[in-house]
């Protein structure tokens, strides 16, 4: 029979596979908007030891179906503090078998109907009000097009049977003698590593599997190769991140190159007690099935799937005895602490343990409004042109406001019903002090925007460097350690009367837009010492300890409370 290698093969496989790959996004992309946050507070909660760092990240990975999301989480908790290296290297083994639930979903027979509940999915995202339902509408069509377009590549590659040419050259990629298991690991690890997608690869191979173009045993071993692949994706996007971010990337490419290594010399082995245990899932993965005058290898996926899982799991109880000897062995990776950038998107100092217990809560709150501030006295060295400055201040500033949403959430939830007026107090005081702390960040993080974007002549850089200067030393009155600052505001403000005037008499030797700027500036710098003034005298507003009395009543002069300094 003549095979139209265009709209038999290409289309249906090249379509298929571009549907598939859409499907995964479309999926990863809906459930994390859905859960990604409380997957993070569940992390930060429950990551506290490796027994429950694997549990954790087989769960969470198993939900959001994104490795990579998974070790962006794991990284920033651990460079933030939340959750140990330990751990963490433990939730990236659980991670490993997270991800392989998803190709246990591919290998389910629902491809017909894919492209039917893909189209109605996709009516509900398109009609959908609410952003909850459209996330939700967005996984399962998703989901639904995983299926369409596997059902679409095993149609196109089966025809492949049929050309002798192609035939010839697959015959040669058969997993039936240790050299081969070696050639078929090596090439799907190749494939893997060139498209940087391991559920790609399985998608590819289990079509193939299903055409049967590829017998099982050697589409079994393509999935060996392709968690070795993976781990190549790891390193190359490493090799621009902090110390920390590596050390996560290496406990995955050890984890997967370690158990390949252990897994190949029992891999035939292994292949019988699969047999005996397709056994259980439908029988033999190599005896075809009649469909429609077709023949056709549903079980095949099944295979692949339930091998690609037992590989995980395997790993995964074979190497967490050593997860304390890859945590030494780890922690000498990387380069200086002082590469290392801390993720502020993450709170530090606040746990969920904290809510009912002020004494420990309002100390944290404290020194997450502290870190808070010292990472918006970056924006000033972003400004300075400093090396330490981040090197992208818009994802800066959008870590520092995912941070100042989370303190003030965290702020909020310490109200209980019943709190005595006291605690009451000191928890709103809390919170205004959180707000006045975000205002101050967006107050420098503009200042910074508006000094990168201009270039300044000597003479006009001079009054910029001053009004920084100007900031930062306001800001330090409110930092962890600062001394009283008692009668310095009223000589910061004369110092930005005296900067004005001077911008004023420069003349034509500045360009008018540069006055403008710095005029700008000038006022963005009162502003920001007046928040900061105002922030500082909310942290006198109210003792910063948590009073055993409930009768304290307000002082008219600071809005409520006596004036007490913070402690």
């Amino acid at each position: 029979m003549q095979v139209d290698l265009f709209t038999q093969v290409l289309v249906p496989v090249i379509g298929g596979l571009g549907i598939f790959m859409l499907g995964l996004e479309f999926m990863s992309n809906g459930i994390q908007a859905l859960a990604v946050n409380r997957m993070r507070d569940l992390l930060g909660r429950f990551a506290g030891t490796p027994v429950k760092g694997v549990l954790a990240g087989t769960l969470i990975t198993g939900i959001i179906q994104s490795s990579t999301a998974m070790s962006v989480m794991v990284v920033g908790m651990v460079n933030a503090g939340v959750v140990g290296l330990r751990p963490a290297i433990s939730v990236i083994m659980g991670a490993n078998i997270g991800t392989t639930l998803g190709n246990g979903l591919i290998a389910l027979p629902l491809g017909p109907l894919g492209l039917l509940f893909g189209g109605i999915f996709a009516l509900v995202y398109i009609f959908a009000k609410s952003e909850k339902m459209k996330n939700i509408a967005l996984a399962c069509m998703g989901f639904a097009l995983i299926f369409y377009g596997l059902n679409l590549m095993t149609g196109g590659l089966r025809p492949l049977r049929a050309m002798p040419e192609v035939m010839s050259v697959i015959s040669g990629l058969r997993a039936d003698s240790f050299m081969g298991l070696l050639i078929c690991v090596g090439t799907a690890a190749f494939i893997t590593a060139l498209i940087h997608s391991s559920s790609a690869t399985i998608g590819i191979v289990m079509g193939l599997g299903s055409a049967g173009v590829l017998d099982w045993q050697t589409a079994v071993a393509f999935s060996l190769g392709a968690d070795l692949g993976t781990t190549i994706t790891s390193w190359m996007a490493s090799l621009n991140l902090s110390r920390n971010a590596k050390r996560a990337a290496y406990a995955h490419i050890s984890f997967n190159i370690i158990g390949v290594l252990i897994t190949i010399p029992l891999f035939f082995i292994s292949m019988d007690v699969l047999r005996w245990a397709m056994g259980w899932f439908g029988g033999d993965p190599g005896v075809p099935v009649v469909i429609n005058g077709r023949e056709t290898f549903p079980l095949v996926p099944v295979a692949v799937g339930l091998y690609s899982t037992f590989f995980n799991i395997f790993n995964t109880a074979l190497l967490f005895p050593f997860t304390g000897v890859f945590e030494r062995v780890l922690s000498r990776v990387g380069r200086d602490a002082s590469e290392d950038e801390e993720d502020y998107s993450v709170p530090k100092y606040l746990q969920a343990e904290m809510f009912g217990n002020l004494p420990v809560a309002v100390p944290a709150l404290q020194q997450e409004i502290d870190r808070y501030l010292q990472g918006s006295a970056l924006y000033l060295d972003s400004a300075r042109g400093a090396p330490n400055a981040p090197k992208d201040l818009d994802e800066h500033h959008l870590a520092l406001d995912t941070l100042s949403r989370d303190t003030r959430t965290f702020a909020s939830r310490l109200f209980v019903p019943g709190m005595p007026h006291a605690h009451a107090d000191l928890v709103a005081s809390l919170i205004e002090e959180a707000d006045f702390a975000a205002s101050v960040g967006e107050t420098l993080h503009q200042t910074a925007r508006r000094v990168k974007r201009e270039q300044f002549s000597p003479d006009a850089r001079e009054l910029v460097d001053a009004a920084l200067d100007n900031i930062g030393n306001a800001l330090r009155s409110v930092l962890p350690g600062a001394a009283p600052s008692a009668g310095r505001t009223e000589s910061r403000d004369q110092d930005l009367l005296d900067l004005r005037a001077r911008c004023l008499r420069l003349g034509d030797a500045v360009k008018p837009a540069e006055r403008g700027a710095i005029l700008t500036l000038l006022g963005s710098a009162e502003r920001a010492s007046l928040l900061i003034a105002r922030l500082d005298a909310e942290r006198r507003s109210v003792p910063r300890v948590v009073s055993t009395a409930a009768d304290e009543t307000r002082d008219p002069s600071f809005g409520g409370v006596a004036a007490v300094p913070a402690e």
